[in-house]
Formats: structure tokens, C-alpha cells, sequence
């Protein structure tokens, strides 16, 4: 037999969910951030500022949430791997019948069930039970590093496109320039990622652009109320 080649979308999850987060989030919060900053008829050296320090800020965020979040996710699969390889040594044979009774659930019958469990956990006890029993994957397990360097390389890239903007406009129009620009910037990572990720282009699109749009217009707001209030 000819070895299985086939490669599916759902191999990248663990890196593309982080590096969607992150790019999106770089666009989306420093851009808003600048809009609303320049709202409160600030100078643009000023607003350039700001959006510096929350791009620094932002990548360094971004990195650690996604370090400790993923670890915490791969130390209670590791938990669970341990606890399952002691009931394995311990208890095979219960492990055995707890093994076929998923496969009954799942339609095959009794018989056929018990025999298929046999021969998975011969070859591979524990990799079966944390298959078919936890519903973990080769391919989707935690990794931690790869998810805080991917959210925070692409948070870095993101937040530095609305930034190039800003340098680009005029005190006069920075607030139009950034706003467009970043919109544009989000349609690309829509499409890119729908892409990338086997989605509907549309819906891809559609969603980082309608959530950027109200997180602009909101911060946007919030800079023209602080400017009336001072």
C-alpha cells in the first residue's frame, strides 16, 4: 500500500488561528488607536507616538497571552496523557472495553468494535485512547512557542502598516489616510487567510472588515468626546 499523502487545512490551525489574531489585532488596535488619538485633535508627531508604544506594547502582549494560554491548553493534555497512560497499565482490560465501546457508539458493532480496539491499542495503546477517548491530534496539539512568536511576528506586522500610513498623511488627513488604509490592509488578511485556511473568501472578508470598521468608528468617537470635554 501506498503511504497517505494527503494533506488537509485543518494542519495549520495551530499556526494560522495565531497569526490571523495577531496581524488582525495589529491592524485593528493600532489603527483604532491612532484614529481615535487624532479625533482628539492631537499633533501628528503626537499620535505617531502613541501608536508606537502600542505597537510595542501590543506585540509584547500579544506574545505572552498566547505563551501562557497554549501552555495551559498543552499541560492539561499532558495531564490527561499521563492519567490515560496509568489506566493503560493499570487497567488494560477496562481500557480496552471503554476503547471498543466508542467505536459501537460511532456504528460498528460489538464484535467488530472489540476487535478494531484490540489491534489499535497492540499497536499504539495510547495513542488510540487519546484519539478516539480525548479527542486530541498529531496535528493539532499545543505548541506554545510557535503560537506566541507567530502572534506576535504577525501583530507586528500588522500594527506597522496603519504606522506607514500615518507617516505618509498629512496632519490634515491623517484620520482618512489611516482609517482607508487600514480597511484595505484588513480586506487583504481577510482574503489571505480565508485562503490560506480553505474558507469562503466572502465571509472571511466581510467579518475583519465589519469588526474593524466599529472598532475605528468607536474610538473615533471616544477621541471627539475627550476633545469636547477638555
Amino acid at each position: 500500500m501506498r503511504p497517505h499523502t494527503e494533506r488537509h487545512f485543518s494542519e495549520r490551525i495551530g499556526w494560522l488561528r495565531a497569526a490571523v489574531l495577531g496581524a488582525n489585532d495589529g491592524i485593528v488596535s493600532t489603527g483604532s488607536l491612532v484614529i481615535g488619538v487624532a479625533a482628539a485633535s492631537a499633533s501628528q508627531s503626537d499620535v505617531l507616538l502613541a501608536g508606537v508604544a502600542a505597537w510595542v506594547a501590543g506585540a509584547m502582549s500579544m506574545a505572552a497571552g498566547e505563551y501562557v494560554s497554549v501552555s495551559t491548553q498543552a499541560d492539561t493534555e499532558k495531564a490527561d496523557l499521563s492519567r490515560e497512560r496509568h489506566e493503560l497499565e493499570t487497567e488494560p482490560e477496562m481500557e480496552l472495553q471503554e476503547l471498543a465501546q466508542i467505536y459501537v457508539g460511532r456504528g460498528l458493532d460489538s464484535t467488530l468494535a472489540s476487535q478494531v480496539a484490540a489491534q489499535l491499542m497492540e499497536h499504539d495503546a495510547l495513542g488510540a485512547h487519546a484519539r478516539d477517548e480525548l479527542g486530541m491530534s498529531t496535528t493539532g496539539g499545543a505548541r506554545p512557542i510557535q503560537a506566541a512568536l507567530a502572534s506576535a511576528v504577525t501583530f507586528t506586522i500588522g500594527a506597522a502598516l496603519p504606522l506607514l500610513a500615518l507617516m505618509l498623511a498629512s496632519q490634515a488627513n491623517m484620520i482618512l489616510v489611516v482609517a482607508v488604509s487600514s480597511l484595505f490592509f484588513l480586506t487583504l488578511l481577510g482574503y489571505l487567510s480565508a485562503q490560506a485556511g480553505g474558507a469562503n473568501i466572502r465571509k472571511g472578508v466581510s467579518r475583519v472588515l465589519l469588526w474593524g470598521a466599529a472598532a475605528m468608528a468607536a474610538t473615533a468617537g471616544v477621541g471627539m468626546l475627550f476633545e469636547s470635554v477638555i
